[in-house]
């Protein structure tokens, strides 16, 4: 830089300054997106439609007898870990109250773990 003239020092000190700093602006907008996109994937990975899938299934055709000898308890469970690659494992049980009338209450646990997600439902039902 020795042979140029001052106004050219300018010139080109002024290029390096803003090519420095749009280098800065860009490797802190890129680690905002990373930090965005992290945020959004822990969201995506909830298999909601998965465990409500089973729900269903288990609250349809399994009903009050589902127990470790039913064929839908296995079949719920096999196809859980081929299908989805995940392990559920429920219980169902029902209890019988005396009051002035008889009263009979269904007491239900469904347990749902794919690696990521460990979901967990109770439920009671009259």
């Amino acid at each position: 830089m020795a042979r140029l003239n001052d106004d050219a020092q300018w010139i080109i000190l002024m290029g390096f300054l803003v090519s420095f700093s749009l280098f800065f602006l860009a490797l802190v907008i890129n680690q905002s997106t990373v930090v965005g996109q992290t945020t959004a994937e822990s969201v995506i990975e909830f298999p909601k439609n998965d465990i409500r899938d089973i729900n269903h299934v288990i609250k349809e055709h399994a009903g009050i007898n589902g127990a470790i000898g039913d064929p839908v308890y296995h079949d719920i469970i096999s196809l859980s870990i081929q299908r989805k690659d995940a392990v559920v494992n429920y219980t169902l049980s029902t209890t019988f109250t005396r009051s002035s009338t008889e009263d009979e209450r269904n007491y239900s646990m469904i347990h749902y773990n794919n690696g990521v997600t460990a979901y967990s439902e109770n439920w009671t039902s009259y």
